[in-house]
């Protein structure tokens, strides 16, 4: 059986992901700060942000899914220090974190898996996403770096999302009138949903991505790719 350490998995797409997994009889472990309605082999309650030691697991673990995420849109000249010091905090540093704390778990496993996440707008040139590019773009600079380095025994994955219906984007989306501008943007005509962001997750996670790595992949709908 797999295990899989879902870090955000009470909402969203690591929500979606994590029943997935479930519904396939494969153990998932939980770390958030909220509390999940899914019925997770083991939750641990914590704040990845605090400076309190991350939970200690002491079995193997077969892949990592970093979820948390932030979208700070802000035009430039109003974005500050600290706004892209938070965001590198939550996106970047805070994966680092949990991955060097947990890659020894990861190497007791046979077909090891990391995915993360980034976004359309590290791709696509987007007005009021600076922070987001920045911090998203470092992501995909750790994928493809971890990937080298940690060949062949992990992989290192990172999947890269257009708007998706989560409570993270929930005010760009209140609307049916935002939601249906959201969609017109995308040459697919609709915007994402957390089953089609889990579905990838869960194929870069699985054996038979056990020949991927190093890769981004656009869950996007088209958007980065086609007009």
């Amino acid at each position: 059986m797999k295990t899989t350490l879902i870090i955000g998995a009470s909402s969203g797409i690591g929500m979606a992901l994590a029943n997935k997994l479930i519904q396939k009889k494969e153990k998932v472990i939980s770390i958030s700060r909220n509390v999940p309605e899914a019925p997770f082999s083991h939750f641990y309650n914590h704040d990845i942000l605090s400076s309190e030691p991350l939970p200690i697991l002491t079995d193997k673990i077969d892949g990592i899914v970093y979820c948390p995420g932030s979208i700070n849109l802000k035009p430039f000249r109003a974005l500050k220090k600290q706004d892209f010091l938070d965001d590198l905090e939550l996106n970047v540093l805070t994966a680092i974190k949990c991955i060097q704390y947990y890659q020894e778990n990861l190497a007791w496993s046979k077909n090891p898996s990391i995915v993360l996440f980034s976004s359309v707008a590290v791709q696509t040139g987007m007005s009021f996403h600076t922070s987001v590019a920045v911090s998203k773009g470092a992501i995909e600079g750790l994928t493809k770096a971890l990937a080298a380095e940690l060949a062949p025994k992990i992989r290192v994955n990172c999947i890269a999302p257009s708007l998706t219906n989560t409570p993270l984007a929930g005010r760009l989306i209140n609307t049916p009138e935002k939601i249906e501008a959201s969609s017109q943007k995308h040459p697919l005509k609709r915007i994402g949903t957390t089953e089609d962001i889990a579905n990838a997750a869960d194929f870069l996670l699985s054996d038979a991505a056990s020949w991927v790595t190093g890769q981004i992949l656009h869950i996007d709908g088209g958007m980065s790719t086609l007009k």
